[in-house]
């Protein structure tokens, strides 16, 4: 009879991880698939030839930037082959391949293909995936590179992720000063304000006050005092699980945050371990799932295999450069500044994105501000574009779009709060008056029927929730203020036309 294995001479059993790495693996191919997708119907838009940063433009600015780092220092496989073809196989092809990992291929090399598809098109999408959840995703997927053949070390390294991910999110709520959170007011306007809310953002619009304090005093407990259960044994972990994973569906219940929180939930799973995920499996098919998974079979075989020498060197050293630079971000979103040759380091990797820092919705905006955009052809006549999730139309319900991500409607939201996105901006007004259809095709409609519009003026909105009355007699899910012309861009005219 095969004795049962003991850590450390206790009585309590050594933990494995076969099929949490084989739940995990499955899971992230699902959300790898998604990111791709979602990419891959937006990117010519973004960075094709007609987009709003063309990726051939890219290249030679990182050319004449960097030079022979070029590759290092703006890593892609665009440098390969570029153009609107390149973008949509890298994006169809991340796709296929995380479809392949869903199906069970655990091998090392389709992780790092995964890896090196998604940085390509992170790094060609600029201020589109500029985002924590592309990070996420590029540190997360290189972990998981670690996994096959992996040890436990790698369980670690997840879990150190994740309380990054929450703790830094919690860190930066409080140092950057904004009195909503300090006062547990956050969510009196978050569910209003957010880039791009959904039926339940309305819903939890309409909570009480009291109920809405609560919940920003629980966002702050979950991120600032949780995330250490996760460092602990097992009971503190498995309560920071729970935890975890019920606020997050409580946020995809009231946000669109396209896979963000899907992949927070995925994480938790590094803080379960096989005994407990098989209680709740039939114990046949959790044999079956131990067999495949990518970690080595516990308890080993005698005699015990020996590691294989390259993963047993590689994962400590990608071990203490992740937690080192992590560290290090920690340090200095503390102290508001880098620490000169200390900081340098890191400036290496941070091109490749594996060791990020997080500060998901530090600031919550108190009053939610629009932008409407109107095109004409004569200068007399102007229609207002109408986007596929952005707030637009005061009658348009909110969209429920988890796990896509539509990028230029989220950036939208940004415009009007912070001049330094106004460059994309006036691009996207360019291509619009150019006739680029891939930009156009992001519109739910084309604004004119008969070819591109002449002009374009920007008016600016302050919107706010209907209450249920409101909803209930008009129909509109919004009340609309205007507030005039948008500054510094007034009405402009397509070239031929100046």
């Amino acid at each position: 009879m095969q004795k049962p294995c003991y850590r450390n001479g206790s009585k309590a059993p050594s933990a494995t991880y076969h099929l949490v790495a084989w739940w995990f693996l499955r899971g992230l191919g699902l959300i790898y698939c998604a990111a791709f997708a979602s990419l891959a119907l937006q990117i010519t838009a973004l960075a094709g030839a007609e987009g709003i940063y063309p990726i051939t433009e890219q290249l030679a600015i990182a050319t004449e930037r960097f030079g022979a780092l070029r590759w290092l220092s703006y890593p892609s496989l665009f440098w390969i082959a570029a153009g609107d073809w390149a973008l949509l196989a890298v994006a169809w092809g991340g796709a296929l391949l995380s479809l392949l990992l869903v199906a069970g291929r655990n091998d090392r090399l389709l992780l790092v293909l995964l890896y090196l598809c998604y940085l390509s098109l992170y790094h060609a999408g600029q201020v589109f995936t500029n985002f924590q959840w592309d990070y996420l995703l590029l540190e997360t997927g290189f972990v998981a590179i670690l996994l096959p053949g992996g040890s436990g070390l790698v369980v670690w390294l997840f879990r150190w992720v994740l309380f990054k991910l929450r703790f830094l999110s919690g860190l930066s709520k409080l140092l950057s000063g904004d009195e909503s959170w300090r006062q547990l007011t956050a969510l009196r306007y978050y569910f209003e304000t957010q880039p791009i809310p959904h039926p339940g953002s309305w819903l939890a619009h309409q909570l009480p006050d009291w109920l809405l304090r609560v919940g920003t005093g629980g966002t702050l407990l979950l991120e600032l005092v949780v995330p250490f259960f996760m460092l602990l044994p097992r009971p503190f972990r498995l309560f920071a699980a729970w935890s975890t994973i019920a606020w997050q569906l409580l946020i995809i219940a009231t946000s669109n945050h396209n896979w963000l929180n899907l992949l927070t939930i995925l994480l938790c799973l590094f803080l379960f371990d096989d005994r407990a995920l098989s209680k709740v499996l039939p114990r046949a098919w959790a044999q079956r799932i131990a067999g495949m998974s990518p970690l080595p079979p516990s308890p080993p075989p005698k005699p015990r295999p020996k590691p294989r020498p390259m993963m047993a060197v590689l994962t400590p050293v990608v071990a203490l450069v992740l937690v080192s630079a992590g560290l290090v971000a920690a340090a200095e979103m503390i102290a508001g500044r880098p620490f000169g040759a200390v900081s340098r380091w890191k400036d290496y990797i941070d091109p490749f994105r594996v060791a990020n820092r997080y500060h998901v919705f530090p600031v919550i905006e108190t009053e939610r501000i629009v932008l409407g955009i109107e095109a004409s052809r004569d200068g007399q006549t102007w229609v207002p574009l109408d986007f596929r999730y952005a707030p637009d139309a005061t009658d348009q319900a909110p969209r429920f779009v988890v796990p896509h991500q539509p990028r230029v409607d989220w950036m939208l939201w940004f415009v009007p709060i912070n001049p330094r996105f106004l460059d994309w901006f006036d691009r996207f007004l360019q291509r619009l008056l150019e006739g680029s259809s891939a930009v156009t095709a992001l519109l739910a409609r084309p604004p004119i029927d008969d070819g591109p519009p002449r002009q374009l003026r920007v008016r600016v909105y302050r919107y706010r929730f209907a209450n249920p009355k409101q909803l209930a007699d008009s129909g509109d899910w919004w009340i609309r203020e205007d507030l005039g012309p948008f500054y510094p861009l007034p009405a402009i005219r397509s070239p031929e036309r100046q």
